[in-house]
């Protein structure tokens, strides 16, 4: 995402933040910031957040306090309507129920988890979920990809050393095992954990291709696949390759799965933040 855009969706967000001891939004202000088009669709992703709020033993009065307010109807005219205050807490527990491919969705995401609002830890954080979306569609995939071949003829270890020749022609010969080498990977963590975003997306485009084009020419058994996932995959390194990207040669990545804990440990923290802050605002009421 470019710069500006990012400074652009910042100061959107940051100018519909409201404080009285606690930072919070409106419902009804922050709806269509997320990409929503009508105000009842939205209320489906609150009652959803909410229910999240509820089964990590968060208090949904605290977090999603409903309050009525006037707005202007035109010609000087105001009208009486239902709106929600939503806590920092409560706005991530709601942009988890969108799609992350979505940019006003993955922007709120990484603004909404990071409590010091500034914009390099946005942008980080964006950056992480990306790999993380990038990661789940490879997931999909692979399992689709697993059910077109088990009804093929093909038997798991069958499975097993399609996807190894596949890893082979995009990796310049280098075998699942010696990237997992090379990467510092664990025996049991699988390869795509602690690839860099543009080559879990590189291994998605091969799998689907294969898919594809296995349905398509109707292919049957072990080799006919085999042989077309080498193809594909030998292509997409083609691609990569020609803009100067080597996907034996790039770094490591965080492994997925450490990454997700520490986005759940920076949940709880901002959880018990807000629920800090909610109780220092009760006692100045007192």
């Amino acid at each position: 995402m470019e710069s500006n855009q990012l400074q652009t969706l910042y100061k959107t967000f940051d100018d519909n933040r409201r404080q009285n001891g606690v930072e919070y939004w409106y419902a009804r202000d922050l709806y269509p910031l997320l990409g929503y088009t009508k105000w009842e669709n939205f209320q489906t992703a609150i009652d959803r957040a909410k229910e999240a709020c509820e089964k990590s033993k968060g208090s949904v009065v605290d977090h999603f306090p409903g309050v009525r307010k006037m707005v202007s109807i035109g010609s000087g005219a105001e009208k009486e309507i239902d709106d929600i205050k939503l806590t920092r807490y409560a706005c991530y527990l709601i942009t988890l129920n969108g799609d992350p491919r979505k940019t006003e969705i993955a922007f709120a995401q990484a603004y909404f988890a990071t409590q010091t609002r500034k914009m390099e830890l946005i942008e980080q954080r964006m950056t992480e979920l990306e790999r993380l979306t990038a990661r789940e569609k490879l997931s999909v995939t692979e399992k689709d990809f697993a059910a077109l071949v088990f009804g093929r003829g093909v038997d798991g270890r069958g499975l097993s050393e399609i996807r190894s020749f596949g890893d082979k022609a995009l990796f310049g010969g280098k075998s699942t095992d010696d990237m997992k080498r090379k990467l510092g990977a664990g025996k049991n963590t699988p390869l795509a954990d602690v690839l860099p975003k543009v080559t879990i997306s590189a291994k998605e485009f091969a799998a689907a291709i294969t898919s594809e084009n296995t349905r398509k020419k109707n292919l049957q058994g072990k080799g006919p696949i085999l042989n077309e996932h080498v193809t594909n995959n030998t292509n997409v390194r083609g691609v990569l390759v020609k803009s100067n990207i080597y996907p034996e040669s790039l770094p490591p990545a965080e492994d997925i799965k450490k990454m997700q804990s520490r986005h759940k440990k920076e949940m709880r923290e901002l959880k018990k933040r807000q629920n800090d802050e909610i109780k220092a605002v009760r006692m100045k009421l007192k």
